[in-house]
């Protein structure tokens, strides 16, 4: 039997201190090695914390905020490759020989993106991801949104990453797996988790991909889960695609271990991902009309 094991990191790091985040962050690396995991997967903006600086909160127009120091001073703050914080990730993966999707603000053209690397056991970045999806009803709209999705290879498995609010839009997930994705990682930072939980459950079945979600803890929040595809036994009944379910307020590893053999073969034979769509009733996705009631300010 083939298997894939995640460690999912479910900890807050709240507060913007990237070397402390980092020892912080090496220490369950060491740990998941030693529970086997093949991957390690943090929770969403890791490095820099999810914080952003008390100007992004008010209601200034957008230029006026990107020119005030405070923004500035946070936009320089923003990581990018050769940042020690990461390569600090890329050593340790070297060392014990083991992937990790490592995640921060990252620095954008102008404004910072919440990005995603996904490191192998080389210590190589085998692809960066930059959330999409940003939160534009709220202070992420002063983010730069990535523009597109990504799978990488690791170690013979496709993986594809798509952060929070990304999985919301069942259109991620199905980019992802048009694009080859097995497995598809989510690093992810907020609460009211059960509708968040059905959605990447259905992620998983529609798409026939193994989901895993890392998420911070705490009230409403926590949960860091793992979903099967495969949502029929061999005798045609519909079985929980459960892998793994933590609680709301535990801080420590969960582990999510995926049969790809098992799925390889359910992928193989089932209705679903990408065999009867009938993409020419599809236009319509690609427009970028917004009418009522969808219209916000």
């Amino acid at each position: 039997m083939k298997t894939f094991t995640i460690a999912t990191v479910q900890y807050n790091c709240s507060e913007p201190d990237q070397k402390l985040n980092t020892e912080i962050g090496l220490r369950y690396v060491r740990k998941a090695k030693d529970l086997g995991a093949d991957i390690v997967l943090f929770p969403e903006c890791w490095i820099t914390a999810y914080a952003f600086p008390d100007i992004v909160e008010t209601k200034l127009p957008a230029e006026e905020i990107e020119n005030h120091p405070d923004f500035k001073a946070w936009y320089e703050a923003a990581i990018d490759e050769n940042n020690t914080a990461l390569k600090s990730f890329q050593a340790i993966a070297e060392e014990l020989s083991i992937g990790i999707v490592i995640t921060g603000f990252t620095k954008g053209v102008k404004r910072p993106q919440n990005s995603a690397f996904v490191i192998d056991r080389n210590g190589e970045i085998l692809l960066k991801y930059s959330k999409v999806h940003t939160c534009d009803f709220d202070t992420e709209r002063m983010l730069e949104p990535g523009t597109e999705f990504k799978v990488c290879d690791f170690d013979g498995v496709k993986i594809g990453v798509m952060i929070c609010y990304d999985r919301e839009y069942p259109e991620s997930a199905r980019v992802l797996m048009l694009k080859g994705a097995e497995i598809i990682l989510v690093p992810n930072d907020c609460g009211t988790m059960k509708p968040r939980l059905q959605a990447l459950s259905t992620r998983a079945y529609e798409n026939m991909v193994g989901i895993a979600m890392a998420n911070p803890p705490g009230e409403h929040a926590g949960c860091s889960c793992a979903y099967s595809p495969i949502m029929w036994d061999s005798d045609g009944k519909s079985v929980d695609n459960t892998i793994m379910l933590a609680d709301h307020m535990s801080e420590g590893i969960f582990i999510a271990e995926f049969d790809l053999d098992e799925i390889r073969k359910y992928r193989n034979k089932e209705m679903m991902g990408n065999t009867f769509r009938k993409v020419k009733a599809y236009k319509d996705l690609l427009s970028e009309k917004v009418e009522e009631p969808f219209i916000r300010e």
